[in-house]
């Protein structure tokens, strides 16, 4: 079969070749760039746990080195600390908040080690077309060229052309907020947590501040600009830095000013994201990120569900229920991300009096804000996918855990039939489903013979006959789940079902909706359009 094509080569569609790649699905991503990734430290972004976790599973090597892990995070209103949350643990995973040039780089040079990828700079689309059997992309630049594949996916930003060329409508709102951004090398009294200052007491702070730290004493500060504010000039900038270090240290101490800019954000979702054999992932199409709400966490999120869909059907033959759960998955998800945070925003935002001295009003909004930041709530905690087209509906003899179905699962710790000891995080992405046997005392157990003990020889049988590929792990323990329970995962890591011991009919039925049924003989035809 053709290679799958990805135009774009920002994180969002780097990450969506590699996670195929992983899963021996080879691509040819077109890239319009000469691929030089000019560095702004003034232009970052913040990945919250599973999104950080799947870029480190592409072997994104700067994660480590150029990016920064908050140990805390600190809400202020006018003088007084209204809140202090520390972060790292399991209750509160810290984001990872990292230069975008270093991320595109990290990611650039991991699709470098991989064979399965060709990236072609200096090529941009200007034509595409599809038949029964695959699509076909025409790119002008040094030389004009047809490029065949199987699948198209445009990540190809705000701007998308493959967006344009399916005809495909792009509503939404304009700047909808606007920040001055500074990014400066310097000391606060905050090392390594990030703050959030409402209110500030002095003249140019403005609504609202935020500070988020970056390796090396580098922070980026933000202040929310009032609607239809004129342009920040330099000297604006300056005094904004200035007072804004002041108020918080007492006087404006030593530092660096590196880099500036305006962050203008805008909500748009795309009508559609597939028609027929092409897709949209990230802000090709949809643009989100007020309130602190993660626009790439969205697009990497794309990414993660796209690509053991195409994965599956590149090997397995088509499935169109499969490939359009993406739509009714990631647009549903998103579109409430969307709605919550248009909801949120004339409260946070609007003027008057009554607002402000509501009782427990500063505290609910600090609340607010506070979940679109650190990834919680339902500004900012992953998706769940309650009613997705791929939910096996009513299977008797399931259990409820500690995490609901369509759910990211938690991140326990996972043996494999090697004896190898991971974190659950760490087998996804693979192209596989994932059963878990929840079996208290795993830790003790003869590695020779695990394998013929208790439930284990009829569970692996069972997971053996799966009509998808599956791997099965054991758990001391999960959230919320008994002993013996039986745990059937994504292979991005959402939760199908959960059953108390083995039932292989009910496990069977269970993968066989995940993988969107039989795979059918010959692509039938077009998605339904969505109002």
């Amino acid at each position: 079969m053709d290679p799958v094509i990805v135009v774009g080569a920002g994180p969002v569609g780097l990450a969506l070749s590699l996670a195929l790649a992983q899963q021996q699905v080879p691509s040819i991503v077109l890239d319009e760039t000469t691929g030089k990734e000019e560095p702004r430290l003034a232009r970052t972004v913040v990945l919250r746990p599973d999104t950080a976790a799947m870029v480190e599973r592409l072997d994104c090597a700067t994660l480590r080195d150029e990016g920064s892990r908050w140990i805390g995070w600190r809400s202020l209103r006018r003088k007084q600390e209204v809140r202090h949350v520390v972060l790292g643990d399991d209750d509160s995973p810290a984001p990872l908040h990292i230069p975008q040039h270093a991320l595109t780089r990290g990611l650039r040079d991991a699709v470098a080690a991989r064979d399965e990828i060709t990236l072609v700079t200096e090529s941009r689309v200007d034509s595409l077309e599809q038949d029964a059997d695959g699509v076909t992309v025409h790119t002008r630049g040094p030389e004009a060229v047809w490029w065949r594949g199987s699948h198209v996916v445009g990540c190809d930003g705000a701007r998308s052309t493959v967006r344009k060329l399916l005809g495909i409508r792009f509503p939404g709102r304009t700047a909808v907020e606007r920040h001055a951004v500074a990014a400066l090398r310097t000391e606060l009294p905050w090392p390594d947590e990030a703050l959030l200052h409402r209110s500030p007491p002095w003249r140019t702070g403005g609504e609202e501040i935020t500070a988020r730290p970056l390796p090396d004493d580098v922070w980026r500060l933000d202040w929310l600009l009032p609607p239809r504010s004129e342009l920040v000039t330099p000297d604006a900038l300056i005094n904004r830095v200035r007072d804004t270090l002041a108020g918080w240290c007492g006087e404006t101490p030593p530092y660096e000013l590196i880099d500036t800019g305006v962050h203008t954000i805008h909500h748009r979702l795309a009508r559609r994201w597939r028609v027929d054999r092409a897709f949209l992932a990230g802000d090709a199409a949809h643009l989100l990120g007020a309130l602190g709400t993660g626009s790439l966490d969205e697009g990497l999120r794309d990414a993660d569900n796209l690509a053991w869909k195409l994965a599956h059907v590149w090997h397995h033959g088509p499935s169109e229920a499969l490939l359009d759960s993406y739509q009714a998955e990631r647009r549903t998800s998103v579109a409430g991300r969307l709605r919550a945070a248009d909801q949120v925003l004339p409260i946070l935002r609007g003027g008057g009096a009554l607002r402000t001295y509501l009782p427990g009003a500063a505290r609910g909004h600090d609340i607010l804000l506070t979940d679109g930041h650190l990834g919680q709530g339902p500004l900012g905690a992953s998706p769940v996918y309650r009613h997705s087209p791929l939910s096996s509906g009513h299977v008797p003899e399931q259990v409820l855990v500690g995490t609901e179905a369509g759910a990211p699962v938690s991140d326990v710790r996972v043996t494999a039939p090697d004896g190898t000891v991971t974190r659950l995080r760490d087998r996804l992405g693979r192209g596989r489903l994932l059963v878990v046997l929840v079996a208290p005392g795993t830790g003790v157990w003869d590695r020779r013979h695990w394998q013929s003990a208790g439930v284990m020889p009829r569970l692996a049988g069972a997971v053996s006959a799966l009509p998808a590929r599956a791997e099965l792990l054991v758990t001391e323990s999960y959230p919320g789940a008994s002993a013996h329970t039986v745990l059937l995962v994504r292979p991005d890591g959402h939760l199908v079902a959960s059953f108390p011991g083995v039932r292989p009919a009910e496990l069977y039925e269970a993968a066989d909706a995940v993988r969107g049924g039989a795979p059918a003989a010959a692509p039938s035809g077009r998605t339904a359009d969505v109002n």
